[in-house]
């Protein structure tokens, strides 16, 4: 039997260097970098809602964080085309051959419960900046997802109460027609019945339609006190500016449950008409989303201003390194999200707040109204604070939603 030689001295100090090293190497050896897919509409109808300022958001997020907390990203794009089946090939070639970790953005309900899909399937995790049904948090909740910006129960009853309890009673709802606006017009519904109102009639359209001006006709036979747009992006500006033109407004008081920044360039302000919106966040609002929406308006190649979706991508985006630097990595979606949610939220455009169990994201909601021309001072200057929903106001509480693992 062949003797064993004693190690000498250099082998006993190279042994002892490669077991104090090891954890590192092996963390090394792994730590590719996080890969985010910012999936949305680059082309249509919310390609200025989202489109590339979500990717621009989230690549300041990672700018500002992914050195600094020691976790690599590198951030990646599609246009789902608003198609549920282009979202959900998108997700599914991303993660079984682009090493894609995580998907952000996701604005059109429908394609985002696609995506969702696969990402379960999958076990990935998902963050919904601009996804906005609020069933996502209820009956079609998921561990594998974070709801961050807003969702249709937040603006719906957000909306719905504070003009129904201001004097507008009844209520017309020109809806997109699909899970976003259904949801969206449900949950105002609900809100305005509640506070006394009325519905008095309500007309469904495509996406991406060219003319409004026979909903809007009805809209305006109905007499109601409040024309509610449950739409978005484009469709929102379609309604809004041929409104303006049939001199619906100030008779008829018109409601943009997305009405934001990024609409008015191409709408005006002087076609508003003193609209009331629901937002999370206005760039214009203190020091802190001033300086953030600087840095995001010279970087975005149309240089307009963030609004509530793009902040929300930057929040989430810094949230989501913070949870990677305590997971190390993003390969069990279940486990990242629960670190997500471990992990108070705190950043300089919604402050401080909590990820709650069933994937929502609580910070408060703002009432605002459109300026009218004369009252906007210089560029951008678009919106005026009414009133602040607290965050337990603004969200829907968790027993109400009917997520299934929240109520197991």
């Amino acid at each position: 039997m062949r003797k064993l030689n004693a190690p000498d001295r250099r082998q006993v100090v190279l042994s002892g260097l490669a077991v104090a090293l090891a954890p590192r190497m092996s963390w090394a050896e792994e730590a590719r970098p996080t890969r985010i897919g910012v999936m949305n509409d680059m082309s249509s109808v919310y390609s200025d809602y989202q489109g590339i300022g979500s990717v621009v958001a989230a690549q300041l997020a990672v700018d500002d964080f992914s050195a600094k907390m020691g976790v690599p990203i590198e951030i990646v794009s599609a246009d789902h085309q608003n198609k549920p089946d282009v979202g959900a090939a998108i997700a599914r070639r991303w993660f079984d051959t682009e090493n894609v970790d995580v998907i952000m953005d996701l604005p059109n309900s429908a394609v985002a419960l696609a995506a969702l899909a696969v990402a379960q399937e999958k076990n990935k995790a998902v963050i919904g900046s601009g996804a906005g049904s609020s069933v996502m948090t209820g009956p079609k909740c998921s561990r594998n997802f974070v709801h961050w910006t807003y969702d249709t129960y937040a603006w719906g009853v957000g909306l719905g109460k504070a003009v129904t309890e201001e004097g507008g009673k009844t209520w017309f709802f020109i809806t997109a027609d699909y899970a976003f606006g259904k949801d969206l017009e449900a949950n105002c519904t609900t809100a305005v019945e509640a506070a006394g109102g009325k519905v008095v009639g309500s007309v469904r359209h495509p996406l991406n339609t060219p003319d409004f001006s026979s909903f809007l006709l009805q809209a305006q036979n109905s007499g109601a006190d409040v024309i509610a747009f449950a739409n978005g992006g484009g469709d929102t500006n379609g309604c809004f500016k041929q409104a303006h033109e049939f001199g619906l407004a100030p008779k008829q008081r018109l409601a943009g449950f997305t009405l934001n920044v990024t609409n008015i360039p191409a709408l005006g302000l002087d076609n508003v008409d003193g609209a009331l919106l629901p937002t999370a966040f206005y760039w214009d609002a203190n020091e802190g989303t001033r300086a953030f929406a600087k840095r995001f308006q010279a970087a975005h190649p149309k240089k307009m201003m963030p609004n509530d979706m793009h902040a929300g991508m930057y929040a989430a985006t810094e949230h989501l390194i913070k949870a990677l630097a305590v997971t190390k990595t993003a390969a069990d979606g279940v486990k990242l999200v629960d670190e997500m949610k471990a992990i108070p939220t705190d950043d300089p455009l919604f402050g401080k707040g909590i990820i709650r169990v069933d994937g929502r994201k609580l910070h408060p909601i703002y009432l605002y109204k459109a300026k009218t021309p004369a009252e906007s001072k210089y560029d951008w200057d678009y919106f005026a604070l009414v009133s602040t929903i607290k965050p337990e106001d603004a969200f829907r509480p968790l027993d109400k939603g009917g997520c299934p693992f929240v109520k197991a």
